[in-house]
């Protein structure tokens, strides 16, 4: 492989993302609509934004001791960012919460206050996109989505920043925890990381869905018993094909999965000896104290994350310590990466 040219900007602010060996232990923290849906919920009464950002703030100050980045919204979460760690790397959401669900195909939007320029002077090393795409959806949907991923990719380029983009596969003919679905997915999330992959997104971090859905995995510790969608050999192809059509470095999203269960696909992906490159893991490691927040407040959930969180989190690092590889492997080490600009 001969050296490839890197800039220098963004991959200072890579590395700004990653832990000392590249390895990339990221937060998620940029959950907006349905975070406050579960605490009015379990409240049973409407919350303040101050409310929101006094989660984030709690979350920040003790995971990112743990995490070499967090990613957070600049909706709420922009006063929770002085909390982090020294040496924490910031990801900003770029993406509007959810979508328009009277409009077919799960449109993507951006925050219409805020541009890739205004997010880094608010503090990013990266931008992060979340998009909803069936990679084989009607071609009139797509074209949207994929010039929409164009022009945000552009945005980054001219600022130098990083782009981490998070596609997340679905198919509106069944449910995304189906049995149906689960034997789809493999195709889908490969597909997308091919399309990604190409020079013309402009995206340097793929944040990727696990291939397979653990849950009706044979013999796995989530498996519930009935029909399975793949049994062990099955799965650990089926890591190896969809990291085998990745062109650029990518990591994990905990999709909101238990922690345990999170953990037991990262230990299949490094069993498979795919070269993922971390986690961004939110919901799987602090969703367990929403209620203890709901009920008892910030101070409560503090108390939650110094005990049960640092667990969960420090549980998590021990994992990708066994399997992750550096994001910088995918070009062929430090070595072979030449900065220019």
């Amino acid at each position: 492989m001969g050296k490839v040219q890197f800039s220098k900007s963004k991959f200072e602010n890579i590395q700004a993302c990653a832990d000392d060996k590249g390895i990339i232990a990221a937060a998620a923290m940029d959950q907006r609509g349905s975070l406050r849906n579960t605490i009015e919920k379990l409240r049973g009464q409407p919350i303040s934004d101050a409310d929101l950002t006094d989660f984030k703030k709690r979350v920040t100050k003790v995971l990112t001791r743990y995490s070499s980045a967090i990613l957070m919204d600049p909706e709420y979460g922009l006063p929770a960012l002085p909390e982090r760690a020294p040496g924490t790397g910031v990801l900003l959401a770029y993406e509007k919460t959810g979508y328009d669900v009277s409009v077919k195909g799960r449109l993507p939007d951006l925050l219409p206050e805020w541009s890739v320029r205004r997010l880094v002077e608010a503090g990013a090393n990266a931008i992060k996109i979340l998009l909803y795409i069936n990679p084989f959806d009607d071609e009139k949907i797509n074209t949207v989505k994929l010039s929409f991923i164009e022009r945000v990719g552009a945005e980054c380029e001219a600022i130098q920043v990083p782009l981490f983009l998070e596609p997340i596969a679905y198919d509106d003919n069944y449910d995304e925890k189906s049995l149906e679905f689960a034997r789809l997915k493999p195709k889908y999330v490969t597909r997308y990381m091919e399309i990604f992959s190409e020079p013309r997104y402009g995206v340097d971090i793929l944040k990727v869905e696990i291939p397979i859905n653990v849950v009706y995995l044979e013999g796995s510790r989530a498996f519930k018993g009935g029909e399975s969608a793949y049994d062990k050999k099955a799965a650990l192809e089926i890591f190896q094909t969809a990291a085998a059509a990745a062109k650029k470095p990518f990591i994990y999203l905990s999709a909101g999965v238990d922690d345990d269960v999170f953990r037991e696909n990262l230990e299949l992906a490094a069993e498979a000896g795919v070269p993922f490159s971390g986690v961004l893991c939110g919901r799987a490691t602090w969703k367990e104290g929403i209620p203890i927040f709901a009920k008892s407040g910030g101070d409560a959930l503090e108390e939650w994350l110094l005990d049960r969180g640092v667990k969960n989190i420090q549980m998590l690092n021990e994992t990708l310590a066994q399997g992750a590889k550096p994001w910088y492997d995918t070009y062929g080490g430090l070595d072979n990466i030449e900065l220019v600009g």
